[in-house]
């Protein structure tokens, strides 16, 4: 299963690697190299949040995310996303930034390293929100139980997420935005505005994802009552019309989870592609400080790509979450720290190690937190068994 889960990884590692060494020597090599591991350690968690949603998705969408959600991790995010934003600030067409790329890289990276406000902006605040919307929320599995029994309380207040948002951005433009270290000068409306952004975009894509969710949820259970009912005409055999008519509405109903399961999936697949772009952000800005070369950087970054994606369906596939479950809520905080630290780099400078171990640190914490767990509650379950053996033998 290994093999089969990481086949495609290991693959493209042995190509790309070959690549580098031809183009640019042991040095690309080694660059490249370096450019994966660093995507990994910083991408980790966004592995086990990706499972989280991604095993809600049928065998088809795990596989459209594994193909062309690959594609757009790489050539998209890694590629064309650093251009479109030098385009986009320098107020140029694509092709002069992509020949600026190429021809001029130390200018190529001061433009977008200048952009960084705003990326960290609006990264920082769509990942704020997915760390604020996990934690509010009540939940039966508790992993830091002194805080996050308060905190769902605080949570069952409309919109409280949003509003705890809108004032970290408050104070994050405010504050980290004025004098700036990327480009200099006051960026409070830059962050204030792709913060917003950030906000807004969380809001639709969720928001959908969420809508098709809940409607698929209900259809299921609609289905599910249209069988009950078919089975009890059936059994009572007094109608073999009614009864047909019966199997007729279960395969509409059948027809109306199929459908909704579909646009439930594909905007959890935009969802999907939306918190990996936040997640790279960090990535992309973070390979300047070890190449300017767009070309090996795209290599680098999207080999790292690849592991995490293959991390995800092994994760989804092993049933990794259901077996640990304080990993999702080390991943969440992870989350809301890589949150806090975006918006933190708009002034200061953050090294990716420091940004890579805390998301280790907080996800092992949480897996040794679920060992300890399962041996306790498997003990417990030994114990209740033998329990009656000893009451009956007195």
């Amino acid at each position: 299963m290994l093999l089969k889960t990481f086949g495609w990884s290991f693959a493209v590692t042995v190509i790309g690697l070959a690549l580098a060494g031809v183009l640019w020597g042991w040095k690309g090599l080694a660059i490249v190299g370096i450019l994966s591991i660093l995507e990994i350690s910083l991408s980790f968690d966004n592995a086990v949040i990706n499972a989280g949603i991604l095993r809600k998705m049928n065998a088809f969408w795990q596989k459209i995310f594994l193909t062309f959600g690959i594609l757009i991790a790489v050539f998209g995010m890694r590629l064309v996303f650093p251009v479109i934003i030098v385009a986009i600030t320098a107020k140029m067409s694509p092709v002069e930034a992509v020949n600026l790329a190429i021809n001029d890289k130390d200018r190529y990276e001061h433009l977008v390293t200048a952009a960084h406000p705003a990326i960290a902006a609006f990264g920082g605040i769509f990942l704020l929100m997915i760390f604020l919307d996990f934690i509010f929320e009540e939940r039966d599995i508790k992993w830091l139980g002194w805080l996050e029994k308060p905190l769902a309380k605080l949570g069952k207040l409309e919109t409280f997420s949003i509003v705890v948002a809108l004032v970290a951005l408050l104070i994050a433009a405010t504050t980290v935005a004025t004098d700036v270290a990327h480009g200099g000068g006051d960026k409070t409306a830059t962050v204030l505005l792709a913060g917003v952004a950030g906000l807004v975009t969380y809001l639709i894509v969720g928001g959908i994802s969420g809508y098709f969710e809940d409607k698929l949820e209900e259809d299921e259970e609609d289905a599910e009552d249209a069988e009950d009912e078919t089975a009890g005409a059936e059994g009572q055999g007094e109608d073999g019309g009614e009864a047909k008519g019966s199997s007729g509405a279960r395969g509409s109903t059948g027809a109306s989870v199929a459908g909704l399961a579909g646009k439930a999936a594909f905007f959890m697949f935009l969802y999907l592609e939306v918190i990996d772009a936040s997640f790279s952000f960090d990535g992309v800005i973070g390979a300047f400080a070890i190449t300017n070369d767009i070309f090996e950087m795209a290599l680098g970054l999207g080999i790292g790509a690849m592991y995490i994606r293959s991390l995800t369906v092994f994760l989804v596939r092993r049933g990794t979450l259901d077996d640990y479950v304080y990993l999702e809520h080390g991943a969440h905080y992870a989350i809301g720290a890589l949150a806090v630290i975006l918006l933190a780099t708009i002034k200061y400078e953050i090294n990716e190690v420091i940004t890579g171990l805390v998301g280790v640190v907080l996800i092992g914490a949480s897996y040794w937190s679920s060992v300890v767990r399962n041996r306790r509650e498997a003990a417990a379950g030994e114990g209740a068994e033998a329990k009656p053996e000893v009451t009956s033998g007195v």
